[in-house]
């Protein structure tokens, strides 16, 4: 691994971007089409994208798939899949500004549970920091008014998802390669569309198969440029930064979907980031 500081922040920035225009496209093409269907037409282009990149790196499709915890493996990949389905939901009920506000929550949900699912020890000041966060959170979702909600509890939902994800991606990393996992993570994850979704299939009109393709090159070329990222400097370097997917899916929602920017939602929002900085400043501390 290099150790460019700056070319990794450059290319977390870069990505945090790229992932911005993937959601807007998402959004787009799951208010015109079965979300399970638009997922599934993505996951078969990521999936070949993960094959050819487990490949090059472990040598083989083979020594990519070899794991001694398949189960581990398969879960997470079904887990991802699913996640990517609810947050794309949440996309098309709630927007991406207030969306992407809530799943900001996901860092400090991983600190909260790296004690009990990871062994990890969470100090007061993180669990503080934690607690600061999910009053964020509340600020954001407005108790008594939309806590009920069902599309306020979607990306929530989508967060717990995402942070249940990432600690078994840690905890699969202390016996398997990334690239195993990540080979695991798009086939599984493909398999599991595949299934469910070929079944609501829709015609889709020529401009629709357009942004798909754009979907599709946008999926591979963000995970392209996150592995490019980790590959120059140290996670817990870049990792502040990739709060600036908030920032970007936020101008895309207000600017291109005509979303609109509520204050306790941007309120909320700091109060996240901020929480979530300092547990990241204190996990690198310790």
């Amino acid at each position: 691994m290099q150790n460019n500081t700056r070319a990794g922040i450059f290319l977390m920035i870069a990505t945090t971007f790229v992932f911005a225009v993937q959601d807007g496209i998402s959004r787009h093409l799951a208010g015109e089409y079965n979300v399970l269907m638009v997922v599934m037409i993505r996951y078969w282009f990521f999936a070949a994208f993960v094959i050819a990149i487990a490949r090059r790196q472990a040598g083989s499709v083979r020594a990519a798939a070899a794991t001694t915890q398949p189960v581990l493996q398969i879960f997470r990949g079904l887990l991802l899949a699913a996640e990517i389905c609810v947050m794309i939901a949440a996309f098309v009920a709630l927007g991406l500004v207030e969306s992407h506000a809530i799943f900001a929550s996901y860092p400090l949900i991983v600190a909260a549970l790296s004690g009990p699912v990871l062994g990890e020890t969470v100090g007061w000041r993180r669990w503080a920091a934690i607690a600061v966060g999910f009053v964020g959170v509340l600020i954001i979702l407005q108790p008594g008014i939309t806590v009920f909600a069902p599309a306020a509890i979607i990306p929530l939902v989508s967060a717990l998802m995402f942070a249940l994800y990432s600690l078994l991606t840690r905890y699969a990393a202390r016996r398997d390669s990334a690239a195993t996992s990540f080979f695991w993570t798009g086939t599984a994850g493909a398999v599991l569309t595949t299934l469910i979704g070929i079944w609501y299939w829709e015609p889709m009109v020529a401009s629709d198969w357009m942004w798909m393709a754009c979907l599709c090159v946008t999926g591979a070329s963000g995970h392209f440029l996150l592995i490019k990222c980790y590959e120059m400097a140290e996670a817990s370097a870049v990792q502040p930064f990739a709060y600036l997917q908030l920032v970007f899916a936020s101008v895309i929602g207000l600017s291109i979907f005509g979303e609109t920017l509520e204050l306790h939602v941007a309120v909320g929002a700091a109060i996240v980031i901020a929480a979530g900085l300092f547990t990241l400043f204190r996990s690198r501390r310790a």
